[in-house]
């Protein structure tokens, strides 16, 4: 090892000791830093509450972080991405949503072998987003198959959360991460297996090192690769899986802590192995100590806090970035199967179909459905159906359309297939602002939660344009700023549900997404945000379509890539923000209809739109009537039906999109 390397870590290990004596004086009875060491010294009593409730929390601390730490490299080294972690490559997620599941339905097996239940969950995204990406190593790639991958897990985890609150009402804080231990139990459990398989890590690391090199000059070593690239999967997971046993799921350290291990000098994994202990170790006990500042009289979920500090961490990376990387993107594909004197047959069945579920939507009222024959009566004399199911359908039809077109704008920002406004980060902004006024200030009128919704959307917005505009909203940019963005968003909110007690129901409600309650003032806002947008979007068509195509090729036809790139997000964002205001957070929409509109008439814009927005329409109206039916009279949140709709389809999507060519 060369000098500086070994001055950083004695650095480190210095404040490493500092940050242990800060974090282990803290706590909702500390008397202060230095009159809690006197006493200690010198009370039995004090000593005895040091050693059994301050230090456990300590110890997984540092246990976690390390495991996190050194799980975060071996992923960066196995997929050859900066941004590879445990968090971003849905591990967490699908750990959790595991753990959701079998404590709901196996509490036995969840209760008696939890190593196995997050182990699998997360060997189930690890699996996920290997097989989706393929062969393709391009970070951009990577990091957005982790981000829908999670996004997967997540919204299946909510579904569960909101149908069986009773049942993981004491999930909501470890959820979020949190290094909370009653007592030395946690400890004894992590111990044997974090250290464990460290020190495997540390015997296996030689192989790590040649993976650097490349498969084939690793292959030309006599390396056998996919036994190496196996041994650090199954490590790194099972290191993740651990600490989500013990503390939950907890992000960014496993981002943050390589790429300080690799800035401070060092190069080879097994020095990096004992370097990311140290750091990880470090940095979240660090977030420990800034969240029992900020509340020393309540449990705040140490995850959240991470997802903070890291989110700046990551916007630096995804700048450095900007400057050795600039967007090189092809056209978004799609295969014109409908011959053009068949559309107009098409076009005709398409509307027949949205006929009669309109129809129908109008005719069932939660319990049973009214007679066909008589809906006309029903419209003119029965307040309810015109007051509430009337403005119901129409909305979700509009909020469905605003939410394909946003989706459509913002793919062909990216040109990518997988982007809409929830990967930048919009959808999270918005939920933030309308969170706060249903958990803190739940008397309130609910009209300031929609308000609160939009202006959470267009403040996300500004954020990530000024940050990304140095690049020239280069598409990988804005994707890196979108991550940021939604886990900075996911631990506000993380936090507010903590907090909601005895709201945390209607909150996951309304993050669920929800058609329930639409009136005719909502209707009006979604018909003028179509009436205003639409056109304008239309207008613009062949520039837009000209985006889709590159930078190079754009400007060489006279389209000013960064002005129009910027129009496209500010239209995106606008009909993300204003379909968020009024049913709430509701994904995969603006994902899905763009794409199968696309398959169905081409890539061509002026073709596209009409059909993305019928889509788009479909899928959501869709979706609030199958809410209604399958449990009645009991009510499923349209996000969630949304989910199971188009979970199949993504996940054949994203295997398609990521194949190599």
């Amino acid at each position: 090892m060369k000098v500086k390397p070994i001055l950083f870590i004695f650095g480190c290990f210095l404040l490493f000791l500092v940050l242990g004596l800060i974090h282990l004086s803290q706590g909702q009875a500390s008397s202060g830093f230095i009159t809690f060491w006197l006493d200690v010294w010198n009370n039995d009593q004090e000593l005895s509450f040091l050693l059994y409730n301050r230090m456990p929390r300590f110890v997984i601390g540092c246990l976690a972080g390390a495991a996190l730490a050194v799980a975060g490299m071996l992923l960066q080294t196995m997929t050859k991405n900066p941004l590879a972690s445990a968090s971003t490559l849905g591990i967490h997620a699908g750990a959790y949503f595991f753990v959701v599941l079998f404590t709901i339905f196996f509490p036995s097996i969840s209760g008696g072998y939890p190593i196995i239940v997050t182990m699998a969950g997360g060997i189930a995204a690890a699996l996920s987003v290997t097989f989706l990406v393929g062969k393709s190593l391009d970070p951009v790639r990577i990091a957005l198959t982790g981000l829908i991958v999670t996004m997967l897990f997540s919204s299946f985890t909510s579904a569960l959360q909101l149908l069986y609150e009773n049942e993981v009402s004491g999930l909501f804080l470890w959820g979020s991460g949190t290094l909370l231990q009653l007592d030395w139990s946690g400890v004894q459990f992590a111990t044997p297996w974090i250290i464990g398989t460290l020190v495997v890590a540390i015997l296996v690391s030689r192989r790590f090192d040649i993976l650097l090199l490349g498969d084939e000059v690793a292959i030309g070593l006599g390396q056998n690769i996919t036994l190496s690239k196996a041994f650090g999967w199954v490590i790194a997971i099972l290191l993740a899986s651990v600490t989500v046993t013990v503390v939950g799921p907890i992000g960014f350290v496993g981002i943050i802590a390589p790429h300080l291990v690799r800035l401070m000098g060092f190069q080879t994994h097994r020095t990096m192995i004992i370097a990311n202990v140290l750091v990880g170790a470090s940095l979240l006990i660090s977030a420990d100590i800034f969240v029992r500042i900020i509340s020393d009289l309540s449990e705040l979920p140490v995850g959240a806090m991470t997802a903070i500090i890291g989110a700046p961490w990551l916007v630096y990376l995804a700048l450095k970035m900007s400057t050795q990387t600039r967007s090189s993107g092809n056209a978004l594909e799609g295969k014109e199967r409908i011959e053009r004197d068949r559309r107009k047959i098409f076009y005709q069945i398409l509307s027949l179909g949205i006929l009669i579920l309109v129809v129908i939507s109008l005719s069932f009222g939660g319990t049973s459905f009214t007679n066909l024959l008589a809906l006309p009566q029903e419209l003119m004399y029965n307040s309810y159906v015109w007051d509430f199911r009337v403005p119901r359908v129409v909305v979700s039809f509009a909020v469905g359309m605003m939410m394909a077109a946003s989706g459509l704008l913002m793919q062909t920002v990216l040109r990518n297939p997988l982007a809409d406004a929830s990967v930048l980060g919009i959808t999270s902004g918005a939920s933030v602002i309308a969170m706060l006024f249903i958990v803190v200030f739940p008397q309130a009128p609910f009209i300031f939660v929609p308000i609160g919704a939009l202006l959470g959307a267009l403040l996300t917005m500004v954020i990530v344009l000024i940050i990304s505009s140095k690049s020239g909203f280069q598409p990988m940019i804005l994707l890196l700023m979108g991550i940021a963005m939604s886990a900075v968003g996911a631990a506000l909110i993380q936090i507010l549900l903590v907090r909601a007690n005895v709201h945390a129901s209607q909150a996951l409600t309304w993050l669920s997404g929800s058609t329930y309650g639409m009136s005719w003032d909502d209707l009006v806002m979604a018909l003028l945000a179509v009436i205003l947008i639409i056109p304008i979007i239309i207008w613009l068509a062949k520039p837009f379509e000209i985006l889709s195509f590159g930078d190079e090729i754009s400007i060489g036809l006279g389209v000013r890539t960064s002005r129009m790139r910027l129009l496209m997000i500010v239209l995106g964002v606008v009909l993300s923000a204003i379909s968020v205001s009024i049913v709430g957070a509701i994904g995969f929409v603006g994902l899905l209809a763009p794409h199968i509109a696309r398959q169905l008439v081409g890539p061509k814009l002026l073709q596209l739109l009409p059909l993305t927005l019928v889509i788009g329409g479909l899928l959501l109206l869709s979706a609030d009537f199958f809410g209604r039916l399958l449990l009645a009279p009991k009510e499923i949140p349209a996000g969630i039906i949304v989910s199971l709709i188009g979970a199949p389809y993504l996940l054949y999507l994203l295997k398609k999109t990521n194949r190599v060519k």
